[in-house]
């Protein structure tokens, strides 16, 4: 277990150059304090309620920023209030799968034999089992069905098993998101695509065609687990039932329009991973019976392993991607190392707030996923900007972070500008949050987090609007409007 990063180790750091040397040396000025040059520039530079104003922002705002050189905090503004942090939570479930895992961590997926192979023939059952990767694509089940092949496998003369168990297999991320939502599928310990498949449809002489796929970089190979048909309504947009193990979806003709594509989120994982393989393998010339799918792990002798990037770039892609399954995936990952059997996501969260209490001193996580998006998660922005502020003595976070583009008043991308900032980005409806590093030309780091929600717009939200409901983009974009300006702000005072 990696421990690079307590709170003891980073206060100590903090500490370490106070001496009784310092304390004993005799009064040569004023004991009277000197007002700083950047408290001047904050008299005139405007201030956090009039940029609230200005932009139009509706709802409550929080914020906190922290020099990092020396830990002190140079600015609240109602810090202390617990938030809807959307995405930026994945920030932190990023800090706690590389304390817990390490930034080398691989997650393993196997092909496994149970009996003995007799001229190319595998005289037993041959089982995909899934080790918990949440970056597991068709590409890499392309490559361990090659590799199967050049095992020598020809034939299997028994069943084709799939184990997805290393995971607690969790129906939804957040039940109050749409039924259509790719962002919020099913999670197992065997997923395959971010547990999306693709939908296409084109209008055709009779209406329209429609394919369902489980597209990668390289190969598009169709899927059985999912069925779609068009439907002749205007709504609900779309309908998803569950009929022996298989996904099925209705789309109102109404809306599909010329043709289009989107994904749809997948409720059968280890059915769908099973049902790909066998595609490839049939390519490679090696014909599978119907994947089946079995709750405990078969016993057997490993003939192909295909391991992930290491966490570190899994991490690095999770948090510029905003992907929901990696968070949650990886946040298991690191809970269940820690001894803790989990059974819901909101039980690996409270594992994740208790570690971010302990090593961090991170006061007021409530945290109710890895990803942020459930609404009831909470997080403070003085507790999240003091928390930032100790791990980036230690380079931790920073590296992996998203680059985030500063705008000038008029939505312009800002040229030659030597600052720099990375950061996580949080977007839910009337929720937008921000949170990292900002460098000013001088050098100086400066460790921040701002939340924004108007709950009560969120509250309104009628059931069959949840997917794009009016005023969200609007209020969103002031938000985002407001983020920047407050970056300008710290640029103008803290700035040497």
């Amino acid at each position: 277990m990696v421990k690079a990063f307590t709170r003891r180790a980073f206060l100590a750091t903090g500490l370490a150059g106070l001496g009784s040397s310092v304390l004993a040396a005799p009064v040569t000025q004023s004991l009277r304090p000197k007002l700083r040059p950047e408290s001047l520039r904050q008299r005139v530079a405007p201030g956090v309620e009039a940029l609230i104003k200005q932009a139009g922002l509706r709802g409550q705002l929080s914020l906190s920023v922290v020099d990092v050189g020396s830990g002190r905090v140079l600015e609240g503004y109602r810090a202390g209030n617990a938030m809807p942090p959307a995405s930026v939570a994945k920030a932190l479930t990023a800090l706690y799968a590389l304390d817990t895992l390490g930034a080398g961590y691989r997650f393993p997926t196997f092909l496994k034999r149970t009996g003995p192979v007799e001229n190319g023939v595998l005289k037993g059952d041959l089982v995909l089992e899934g080790g918990g990767d949440p970056t597991l694509d068709t590409d890499a089940l392309s490559w361990m069905a090659a590799e199967l092949k050049k095992a020598g496998i020809r034939e299997v003369s028994g069943r084709f098993l799939v184990y997805g168990g290393a995971m607690p297999k969790i129906a939804r991320i957040d039940p109050g998101q749409p039924e259509h939502a790719g962002y919020n599928p099913t999670i197992s310990g065997l997923c395959l695509n971010y547990n999306r498949v693709h939908f296409e449809w084109k209008r055709a002489n009779n209406g329209y065609s429609v394919a369902m796929d489980a597209r990668s970089r390289n190969y598009r190979p169709d899927v059985s687990i999912a069925k779609m048909r068009v439907v002749k309504r205007q709504l609900p947009v779309y309908t998803y039932e569950s009929k022996g193990g298989t996904d099925h979806w209705t789309v109102a003709q109404g809306a599909l329009g010329k043709g289009g594509a989107r994904w749809l989120p997948v409720r059968v994982p280890e059915a769908y991973a099973g049902d790909v393989f066998r595609t490839l393998a049939r390519a490679h010339g090696i014909v599978l019976k119907r994947a089946k799918v079995v709750q405990q792990a078969p016993s057997g002798v490993v003939l192909v392993t295909h391991k992930s990037a290491p966490l570190s770039e899994v991490l690095r892609g999770m948090l510029k991607y905003s992907t929901n399954l990696t968070a949650e995936m990886v946040g298991i990952a690191a809970t269940q190392l820690r001894g803790v059997a989990v059974r819901s996501l909101k039980q690996s969260a409270q594992e994740m707030n208790r570690w971010a209490a302990q090593s961090l001193g991170m006061q007021g996580a409530a945290l109710v996923d890895h990803s942020g998006l459930g609404a009831a998660s909470r997080m403070r922005a003085d507790a999240l900007a003091q928390a930032l502020s100790g791990v980036a003595q230690h380079e931790v976070l920073g590296p992996i972070l998203k680059n985030i583009k500063l705008k000038d008043r008029k939505g312009n991308l800002r040229k030659n500008t030597a600052t720099r900032v990375v950061a996580k980005t949080g977007t839910l409806n009337f929720v937008s949050g921000l949170a990292g590093y900002v460098t000013l030309a001088d050098g100086r780091v400066l460790a921040f987090a701002i939340f924004s929600a108007d709950k009560k717009a969120r509250a309104a939200i009628a059931a069959n609007d949840r997917e794009r409901p009016k005023g969200a983009r609007a209020w969103n974009r002031k938000a985002k409007s407001v983020q920047q300006r407050l970056i300008e702000r710290w640029e103008g005072i803290y700035l040497g």
